[in-house]
């Protein structure tokens, strides 16, 4: 069932959503050579807390973690250790903070240092795919916009679409109804409505677009090993547009 938003609830995840995209900030301004995810995580978690929130996915089915790290070839639910950051990298930090029982999902790839052109193409694209499909949250139109928007763009440059990962509602749940695939038909799917709170997030890869989970349960990586770049931010479908619920203060 899909679950349509006061006003009151969007200020709620708004708020949430803030907390999350700060947190994001201070993870760009560590991320550099020599880091460790782990200490990031850390940080992260400290900060997140000094706000009077709490990270929405430690523990979370037993994830360990605050946040997503997933370097290079890493898609999505990398696992903080470590790993140390090297010299032309990139890491995608998946978040999600709960403020006041609300959440707000947003995620930022981050290149590391001195990284290729070609990489830097790939963060580029994927970050204008989450525009395009923002732009497609209008009531009125279908989650099959959204997710044509995003598939045709970065198709367009010969990158892979996740298909096996996808974008979803979010409030008081973290993952709520409906699911916001990064790939589909115009005009077709739920229609979205005003009051629609959706979590919208290209993961596109350099290769093809099939992914395989790794032994440790959560971890997702490309099948060919290139890259992997991931976007994503908490939108409310209002009288006005979309609205981005995820920046920073």
């Amino acid at each position: 069932m899909i679950i349509l938003k006061s006003k009151r609830e969007i200020e709620y995840i708004r708020e949430a959503g803030r907390i999350t995209a700060d947190a994001l900030v201070l993870m760009r301004q560590l991320a550099k050579p020599g880091v460790t995810t782990a200490e990031l995580d850390l940080r992260c978690e400290e900060y997140i807390r000094s706000r009077g929130a709490f990270p929405s996915c430690k523990g979370y089915y037993g994830y360990p973690a605050t946040i997503c790290a997933s370097v290079n070839e890493e898609v999505v639910h990398g696992i903080p250790g470590r790993r140390k950051l090297r010299d032309g990298d990139i890491i995608s930090v998946d978040l999600v903070v709960n403020k006041d029982g609300y959440h707000g999902d947003s995620t930022v790839t981050i290149p590391v240092g001195r990284v290729k052109p070609a990489v830097l193409q790939l963060l580029k694209v994927t970050e204008e795919c989450l525009y395009k499909g923002i732009q497609q949250a209008v009531a009125g139109n279908h989650i099959g916009d959204i997710g044509h928007a995003v598939q045709s763009y970065a198709e367009s440059f010969g990158y892979g679409v996740v298909r096996d990962y996808v974008g979803h509602g979010i409030g008081t749940d973290m993952h709520e109804e409906p699911e916001v695939p990064n790939y589909g038909t115009a005009d077709h799917g739920e229609l979205l409505e005003n009051g629609m709170v959706l979590a919208i997030e290209p993961m596109i890869n350099m290769g093809t677009e099939k992914v395989r989970q790794l032994k440790n349960g959560w971890t997702v990586v490309t099948q060919d090993k290139q890259w992997a770049a991931h976007f994503e931010h908490t939108i409310a479908i209002t009288e006005n547009g979309p609205e981005i619920l995820t920046l920073p203060s």
